[in-house]
Order: structure tokens, then C-alpha cells, then sequence
């Protein structure tokens, strides 16, 4: 992801915007879903406060709630009981945070640039700043010169770039993604994983990323939160003491201090998942 463009403050929030610092503030929430004899409590009570610039991954078994959590950050839903603020205010879809799917979920009938080019129009940038700021986005991502392509003329991790470019066209400080790279091969996640390690290291913005993996969870996290099964309950909540930039991924990797970290919160994964 390297570009002779400076755009090391893409999509960062606004320094002189207290009120959208990108903190989250989680009080006493549950969230259920259906009713009567079909009523699922999915997730609560969780308490969690995350500072502006943090690196959350919340990680944990197949239907504990994480994505569920993820989306009342979003404001996509309201939580049955408690609170959910973002910068301290509810959250709005759009305006408070940019989402990154699972699935890309592009425009195929527009171009790699045509995708971002709507984002920026509705993020309230100008028609003539926006190829400007569309180019730099694209070059933040590693898709430089690619903003003429048909969405089905570029791989999968190539969409995914698209859809992490489209998110941070909008000037919100929290960037939240639900697996963005859960269908992908292995190679291209972990060279996903990188550029999105050092796109957060740069940019500034609190991130929220949820996984099913104690691997990516302790490559991408500066802190860690493993919820239980539903419904989802905080069950690990651990800071990251690892490098986060200056340092090459392979080598992080390999290290003792990484394997320790994998193995701790892989354990307390299959833990909560058996409680």
C-alpha cells in the first residue's frame, strides 16, 4: 500500500472535532431478537468503554453475539436494554462510523472509482474534489490506476480494498468490519491483514473488527475482547503489548510474544465456547 502521495491521514477523524473522537461507551447492554415463544437473548449484559485509536477485535464462536454488538455500534439496531454511544452520541448509520461487510457488497454495474465516487458524494464532498480524493483513497488501499475497472474485472481481495476505501471515504473517526476477509484465501488475508494493520496504525481512527480467528484477533488487536456464548458476555479482556508499526509482519509473527498471545486467546475462545 505504498503510494508517493502523502495519504497517511486519509479518513483520519477531524483533531479539531472533539465531539467525533470515534469513543465507544457500551452500558449495561443486551439485545434480543423475536418474541414470545421465538425470543433469543443474543447478547448482554456487556459493559465495554473503548478509547479513541484503539484496535478492538472481538472474537469469539460462531453465534456469540459479536457481529450483533458490531451493528449496534453501527446503529444498524438499537440494543433491547442499555446503551450504545459513539462520540457520544447514538449512533447514526453513515455519519457515525464506515462499515466493512463480509461480503464487499459493490455496485457492479459501476466502476472501481464509481463505487468510492458515490461514497464521497454522499460524505458531502464536492464533484471537483472528488477525483482527487477518490485517486488517494484507491492509492491508500493499494489499488492505484485502477479506478476504470469493471468491479468483476479484479480478484476478491482486490473488492475488499474497494470496500475498505469506499469505507473511509466518509470523515468518521470508527471504522467497523464484520470478517471482511473470512472468503478470502489464506495469502491474500494475510497480506489484507498487513495493509489494514498499517492503514489503522495511520489513519488514526478507532477500529472494531470481529473474527472467529485468535490468529488474525492477535495480529490485527491492540486490545482483545472474547465474548462467551449466547448469550455474548465479555469472557477475556486483554490489552495487546505488541509493536504496531516499525516492525515486519513476518518477523511479528514469528515471534514468542505473538504465539504466547495466539494460544492465550485461542484457549479462551474454545473455553467460552464449551461454557
Amino acid at each position: 500500500m505504498s503510494s508517493q502521495t502523502d495519504t497517511s491521514r486519509i479518513g483520519a477523524p477531524n483533531a479539531g472535532d472533539r465531539t467525533l473522537d470515534g469513543s465507544i461507551r457500551i452500558d449495561n447492554v443486551s439485545h434480543i431478537y423475536g418474541k414470545g415463544t421465538d425470543r433469543v437473548t443474543a447478547l448482554g449484559p456487556v459493559d465495554l468503554t473503548v478509547p479513541p485509536g484503539e484496535f478492538l477485535v472481538l472474537v469469539g464462536a460462531s453465534g456469540c453475539g459479536k457481529s450483533t454488538l458490531l451493528r449496534l455500534i453501527a446503529g444498524f439496531e438499537s440494543a433491547t436494554e442499555g446503551s450504545v454511544q459513539v462520540s457520544g452520541t447514538t449512533p447514526t448509520p453513515g455519519l457515525t462510523s464506515g462499515v466493512v461487510f463480509q461480503q464487499p457488497r459493490l455496485f457492479p454495474w459501476k466502476t472501481v472509482g464509481g463505487n468510492v465516487d458515490l461514497a464521497l458524494k454522499y460524505a458531502g464532498i464536492s464533484k471537483g474534489a472528488r477525483v482527487a480524493r477518490r485517486d488517494q483513497l484507491l492509492a491508500r488501499v493499494g489499488l492505484e490506476g485502477t479506478a476504470d475497472r469493471k468491479i468483476w474485472e479484479i480478484s476478491g481481495g482486490q473488492q475488499q480494498r474497494v470496500a475498505i476505501a469506499r469505507a473511509l471515504a466518509a470523515d468518521t473517526s470508527l471504522l467497523l468490519l464484520d470478517e471482511p476477509f473470512a472468503a478470502l484465501d489464506a495469502l491474500t488475508r494475510e497480506r489484507l491483514q498487513e495493509d489494514l494493520r498499517q492503514v489503522s496504525a495511520e489513519s488514526g481512527r478507532t477500529s472494531v473488527f470481529v473474527t472467529h480467528s485468535a490468529d488474525e484477533a492477535a495480529f490485527l488487536g491492540s486490545r482483545i475482547v472474547v465474548l462467551t456464548t449466547r448469550p455474548g458476555q465479555v469472557a477475556l479482556d486483554i490489552p495487546v503489548d505488541l509493536p504496531r508499526s516499525g516492525v515486519d509482519a513476518d518477523e511479528l509473527r514469528g515471534s514468542p510474544e505473538f504465539a504466547a498471545l495466539r494460544a492465550e486467546v485461542g484457549h479462551a475462545v474454545k473455553t467460552a465456547a464449551a461454557a
